[in-house]
């Protein structure tokens, strides 16, 4: 009777339960994340990602996507907004010039049709002209409205000049017709993914060395907790020592080389996108894609694997705690006596629930 309740004790106590608890869970993670375009460099950092209390976003090409696109289209009279961006990208098409380009790659999103332009030429410093049918038709800056006497035309805009914006002007046969303001383009993952990262009681803060009122724009926009604006690159670092004074666990998310000393600083460093290679070797996490999307989905899978690991251990070690007093004969007075092969079947049913359990873990 001895023997037979030593071996079963031995059997019952196989801490295969427990020591793959854990292991299982780390490892199902770790293949989800390389799934869906993380690669966890610091397991520590990754962990410690179900604590954090606040988000730092970088604002270009993180939160925004870093070029220059038209934001808006205004029109002064009879023109359309299609026919303004129709006349602006027919006369820009002929410009190498940034706005041009961006102006032009709208009217083709749109599916515009433009039209033939003869006599294009710039304008030094002022914009571009050409001639359309027999009609001048000028893309023109803020300046050379008010050295023509139309400072009127640049008042309407003063809403869109506030945000940060760059605003040109189209002039037809002589007559300012409409403007196309033009700025850094929101993506529209930052807006799904921020109101969801503030649902799980993040503060979700941007910094940018970009103008208070581009920076105030962008966070209105997508309804961030904070913000700072006008931040020098080496002055990030500063900003992520400021937040964590206040007692916050901090993620810092960014894509540039001048945002490395702050995902260093950051208590998860999160570098997204391409970056670059400096970025990326001061992240403890990086994502694939620009996509902020991927920083929420890093959130719930840090938060979900805790939660895996705890029911496995509670598990494990619960069936120990169960089952060895009856291994050991307990209850043998009253009947309930556990024999090797039973013992055996346990310890391994308590192994493949474990196991079960670990590739149940979603994001």
């Amino acid at each position: 009777f001895a023997l037979e309740r030593a071996v079963t004790v031995m059997v019952i106590a196989c801490p295969h339960a427990l020591g793959l608890a854990v292991p299982l869970v780390v490892a199902k993670s770790t293949s989800l994340a390389a799934k869906n375009g993380f690669l966890i460099r610091e397991r520590d950092a990754f962990e410690r990602a179900r604590e954090l209390d606040a988000i730092v976003f970088d604002k270009t090409g993180t939160l925004t996507k870093g070029v220059f696109g038209v934001t808006d289209v205004i029109s002064f009279n009879r023109l359309s907004s299609e026919d303004i961006l129709r006349y602006a990208a027919s006369i820009e098409i002929h410009s190498e010039h940034p706005i041009a380009k961006g102006i032009v790659k709208r009217a083709e999103e749109l599916g515009i049709d433009l039209v033939k332009v003869d006599g294009f030429r710039s304008i030094p410093g002022k914009g571009v002209e050409g001639v359309v049918g027999d009609t001048v038709v000028r893309v023109v800056s803020p300046g050379y409205l008010i050295e023509n006497g139309y400072e009127k035309y640049i008042e309407k805009v003063d809403k869109l000049t506030s945000m940060g914006k760059t605003v040109v002007y189209l002039i037809y046969d002589e007559e300012v017709v409409g403007a196309i303001a033009l700025g850094d383009i929101i993506r529209d993952e930052s807006r799904e993914a921020i109101p969801k990262l503030k649902k799980l009681g993040l503060k979700v803060i941007m910094l940018t060395g970009d103008n208070r009122y581009v920076a105030k724009w962008v966070s209105e926009e997508l309804g961030l907790d904070e913000y700072f604006a006008e931040v020098l690159p080496h002055e990030k670092v500063e900003v992520i020592k400021e937040i964590q004074s206040r007692g916050y666990k901090v993620a810092m998310v960014g894509d540039g080389i001048n945002d490395a000393p702050a995902l260093i600083q950051a208590d998860v460093g999160i570098a997204i996108g391409a970056g670059t290679d400096v970025a990326i070797e001061s992240a403890d996490i990086i994502l694939v894609r620009n996509d902020p999307r991927d920083v929420l989905h890093i959130m719930k899978l840090a938060k979900n694997t805790y939660r895996k690991m705890i029911q496995n251990l509670l598990w494990a070690s619960g069936y120990n705690v169960v089952a060895l007093p009856l291994a050991a004969g307990i209850l043998y007075g009253i009947g309930i006596l556990l024999s090797p092969a039973m013992g055996a079947v346990l310890m391994s049913l308590s192994t493949v629930i474990v196991s079960i359990n670990a590739d149940l873990l979603n994001m």
